[in-house]
């Protein structure tokens, strides 16, 4: 059951709407009695049911045709803030309801007749952090399956501007997105596609509570209804109708639309796309870019839909078109369900399948007979929603499947550990009783799915092939049981690769050019992308490569006016997103030009030396501002005027590493700290609850040992270049610091670990290893994705990772703050160190207060925010932007509970000083950790066991800071300081 924390969380979050089930299962307010203990509540929902089953339970239900309207504003009781009736809001007539984004809202509805009912809300996306509206449903105080606790409600959205822009090269600028937020009928479905249909709810005659309960934005609701939707006829049946009716073919019509031309979409990241690699699309250049598609990988996500605007010129039937691309999945195909003014226009359309191909070609809907569509005179909306078609069971099945493996693994795990010993005969098959008929299910299950997406694909895949390995594995333990530990790691292996064709399986992108309308006798333009085409593109672009500079992005500087030379290091994405940002804002503001370049900045101190720098250098480690500082190449940023003021839009703690003797060069970009990540499910079976304290974690440590498992703790940073400094370990630093401990003294004249909170604190440090035995190397998302590390600290910016990563355990894992050391006054001490980015400016900048302007505009409220929402549009929730800004941190669209556990641990986030000499504290706590832990313990080598030379804590830290001590003293000499 992948969804069954956030239904037990949607209770909670319900006052009155926690219950126990009675003894035949069934649950009602009469019955009901309040649950405190989250962990109860989560063991009594497992138990839930998924909407397959739900739908199988009620299969013989009448389908009433009857409809009941509840008016949104004649709510029986709220929870929470934000909730206000409104007359006339937004142009609807009559009262609405405007709801938060926490808390719930409840009605009473008299349902007429007992049976199946769909439900239909209207609603208006209220302006909030510009992410999908999330809603969790229950009905008479009880989730009525998995899929209702999590409801969608996409926002509206268009190009800023009608006209795409140019900058001063000719290249056309992508265009900004911004909301347009309109009044819409939403039926209530699963928003991850693998349901076809609307869902449809069992009700009984009589009186029913209908609550929604806020997980994430605001929005209006001016009614709910419930309802028969009707289904869509098939064409044949349509196609009498024409005939009845008398619907003419039209005569010599065509109506060209661009794809890039869009007048909605559900998401900003489906704005247009610049498309180089084909001479196929309209416009074309081949040395400039050109806005010329809309879609692309962006447009992989099931929900996720484009319309575009269009106007008949004649009543009759049409034929339709596209031209589009489809070179991103083979084997399964993209699909699209096709709706024109908000209908289905018949059942073929509810799953156009786009193909695999390698360049673009059009795609006449009903291919070479078309299906006829009557459009009347007029102006029309097409829509096409991304849709997992017949893929849907067959990917839920998987998922499934998945599932089951995992918790097996688990099983198998607690027996054996991750490293069975090969000549030990465990017996797994009779410990764990239900693991061989848990086996052949799955392997059955995995081979139906297998020759099913064989069936549908046309041949056979990569797909296919790791479904068959995966089944072929489980058919051998079955038949050889014994050699189960010992394919234990070939089994994690495959059962990861189906966690990843889970995620790849549900992504169906497409890129569309150009949509044709058209009379059936009108014959559409020719695809465009042939060998001659093909060649003279090639040589073109390969011409125009000598005399364009892709470095650069956007409007370049000319002679005369300010500017500012800006050197960035991440993607192009984020460059052109800063770019965008720079022509929209700061440039018209301030009149100055910005030249941003794409670079390694690895390069920034050879072109620093050699006088070639920028003016500013954005996105850079924490450990640099002062490095150059010392050397006299940054300027100090304390000295403008207004630094203080700018100051505060930080917490102190991220101006920390960028302190240097009463001055600061840099601004913070991103702040970034470790929050504690738990698997809710595995917690739950072992008993155990969220570690509070250190003290708790040993507790834990005993279980997790007991049952094989494993906590997790991250060890080191690997560096992004050769020479990039190792910052000290994130563990030891937080220890240390809840220990009331420092890395410096004497205003960073000499390393603080020989004192006897340091050493105490490597000691504890070192005794997770040596002790407990924790692993030193490992991939965290995938060992928590399976279980086999249920819990463990981690960057806060993983969450990112996982809600992408690992789609079949959602809603069964969450963060809290980091456990903490206890304090003589019984408070608990959570402190933890921050890393992340900066900018810098280099003191070779001519215009000083000019490059003072750009990172004030940099970092400032309105362009975080907008940057933050901007990358998390162009590229998902995994781009989650970890800026360093206070207010735009709190913009950004996180979950109300998963945001409350961040801000709780960010209040104790504390800075590391950067001192001169300081890159030997990280290097030596690593090397002073591995003479402790790695050569105390005994080496097997060709099958001796060499004996480890056991080091003391103590004396392998007081002699490892010995080195701290002469390289701090070293550098203070070397640059002329006290």
């Amino acid at each position: 059951m992948l969804a069954l924390l956030c239904i037990a969380l949607a209770a909670v979050c319900l006052p009155g709407y926690a219950y126990v089930s009675s003894a035949d299962g069934a649950t009602s307010a009469a019955e009901a009695e309040p649950v405190t203990d989250s962990n109860r509540l989560f063991r009594m929902m497992m138990d839930g049911m998924n909407y397959s089953e739900y739908t199988e339970a009620h299969a013989d239900a009448a389908r009433p045709d009857r409809a009941v309207t509840i008016a949104a504003a004649e709510y029986d009781s709220v929870t929470g803030e934000g909730f206000e009736r409104r007359n006339g809001f937004e142009g609807m007539d009559g009262t609405v309801l405007l709801t938060g984004e926490n808390g719930a809202v409840e009605w009473k509805v008299d349902v007429p007749e007992e049976g199946l009912y769909h439900l239909a809300i209207v609603y208006y996306p209220s302006a909030g952090k510009s992410s999908s509206i999330e809603r969790s449903l229950l009905i008479d105080g009880e989730i009525p399956f998995e899929e209702a606790s999590y409801l969608q409600f996409d926002r509206v959205w268009d190009n800023k501007l009608d006209e795409i822009k140019r900058d001063n090269r000719g290249n056309e600028l992508r265009p900004s997105q911004q909301e347009r937020p309109v009044w819409q009928e939403a039926l209530v479905k699963d928003y991850e596609g693998y349901y076809e249909e609307p869902f449809q709810f069992y009700l009984t005659a009589g009186e029913h509570t209908l609550a929604l309960v806020s997980k994430r934005e605001p929005m209006a609701i001016q009614s709910l209804k419930l309802f028969q939707h009707e289904a869509a006829p098939a064409y044949e049946q349509l196609a009498e109708s024409y005939r009845e009716n008398g619907y003419k073919e039209t005569k010599g019509q065509l109506i060209t639309l661009q794809g890039e031309d869009a007048s909605a979409k559900s998401s900003p990241t489906l704005y247009p796309q610049i498309e180089r690699a084909s001479p196929a699309v309209q416009p074309y250049s081949a040395t400039e870019t050109r806005v010329n598609t809309i879609g692309g990988y962006n447009w992989r996500i099931p929900g996720q839909w484009i319309e575009w605007e269009f106007d008949v010129p004649e009543t009759g039937l049409y034929k339709i078109g596209f031209k589009s691309q489809q070179n991103f999945v083979r084997g399964i195909y993209s699909t699209r369900r096709l709706t024109i003014d908000g209908q289905v226009p018949f059942e073929e359309m509810k799953r156009v399948p786009f193909r695999y191909g390698s360049d673009y070609r059009i795609d006449v809907m009903g291919g070479k007979e078309p299906y006829l569509f009557q459009l009347e005179e007029g102006k029309h909306v097409l829509r096409l929603e991304a849709r997992l078609g017949e893929f849907a069971p067959l990917i839920r099945e998987v998922e499934d499947s998945l599932f089951n493996l995992n918790a097996m693994y688990r099983k198998i795990l607690m027996i054996t550990g991750a490293s069975p010993d090969q000549f030990r005969d465990y017996r797994v098959e009779q410990q764990i009783p239900d693991l061989l008929e848990t086996f052949a299910a799955e392997s059955k299950r995995l081979k139906s799915v297998s020759g099913q997406l064989r069936e549908l694909s046309g041949g056979s895949g990569d797909s296919e092939a790791l479904l068959k390995t995966m089944a072929v594995q489980l058919d051998e333990m079955i038949e050889d049981p014994h050699t189960i530990p010992r394919r234990l790691g070939a089994y994690k292996s495959n059962t990861g690769g189906l966690g990843t064709w889970l995620l790849k399986a549900r992504e169906i992108p497409l890129e569309i050019d150009e949509i044709y309308v058209a009379s059936p006798d009108r014959k559409l333009p020719k695809s465009g992308a042939g060998f001659w085409a093909n060649l003279k593109h090639e040589a073109s672009t390969f011409a125009g490569s000598f005399f364009v500079d892709y470095n650069s992005i956007g409007n370049v500087s000319g002679e005369g006016g300010r500017s500012v030379d800006v050197w960035i290091g991440s993607g192009r994405d984020q460059a052109n997103t800063i770019k965008s940002l720079i022509d929209e804002t700061f440039t018209p503001d301030t009149g100055i030009e910005v030249n941003l370049k794409l670079v390694q900045m690895n390069t920034l101190l050879p072109a620093t030396l050699a006088g070639q720098g920028p003016d500013v250098a954005m996105q850079i480690g924490n450990d640099i501002p002062v490095n150059y500082a010392m050397r006299n190449a940054a300027v100090d940023l304390a000295e403008f005027d207004d630094y203080e003021q700018v100051a505060r839009r930080f917490r102190e703690s991220a101006l920390v590493p960028f302190t240097y003797e009463g001055g600061v060069y840099a601004l913070p970009e991103t702040q970034t700290f470790n929050m504690l990540f738990y698997r809710k499910d595995v917690l739950s079976e072992l008993g155990l609850e969220v570690p509070d304290t250190w003290e708790d974690v040993a507790a834990l440590l005993a279980v997790l040992n007991k049952n094989r498992m494993e906590f997790g703790l991250p060890l080191t940073m690997q560096p992004q270049y050769p020479g990039e400094n190792i910052p000290p370990n994130s563990v030891f630093a937080a220890l240390l610091m809840q220990n009331g401990g420092q890395f410096y003294r004497d205003g960073g004249k000499e390393s603080d670990l020989d004192s006897r909170i340091g050493i105490e604190t490597f000691k504890q440090w070192t005794e997770f290893y040596t002790d407990y035995k924790l692993e030193r190397e490992f991939d965290f998302p995938n060992r928590f994705r399976t279980g086999q590390m249920p819990i463990g600290i981690a960057d806060y910016t993983t969450y990112n990772q996982l809600t992408v990563f690992a789609p079949e355990i959602r809603g069964l894992w969450g963060f809290a703050p980091v456990p903490g050391t206890r304090q003589e006054d019984g408070t608990v001490n959570r402190d933890v160190p921050s890393g992340g980015s900066s900018t810098i400016m280099l003191r070779q900048a001519e215009d000083k207060e000019a490059a003072w302007a750009f990172m004030k505009w940099w970092t400032s409220d309105d362009t975080q925010i907008a940057f933050g929402r901007e990358m998390e549009s162009l590229m998902g929730a995994a781009a989650r932007y970890p800026t360093a800004n206070i207010k735009a941190l709190d913009s950004l669209p996180w979950p109300v509970e998963d945001y409350e556990s961040l801000k709780k641990q960010f209040e104790s986030v504390r800075g590391i000083p950067e001192v001169p000499g300081g890159y030997f504290t990280g290097r030596h706590l690593l090397n002073a950790f591995y003479k402790v832990v790695v050569n105390s313990q005994d080496q097997s080598v060709v099958g001796i066991t060499i004996k480890g030379e056991k080091a003391e804590p103590r004396e392998t830290i007081v002699e490892y800071v010995q080195y701290m001590h002469e390289e701090i003293r070293a550098k203070r000499q070397e640059f002329g300081l006290p």
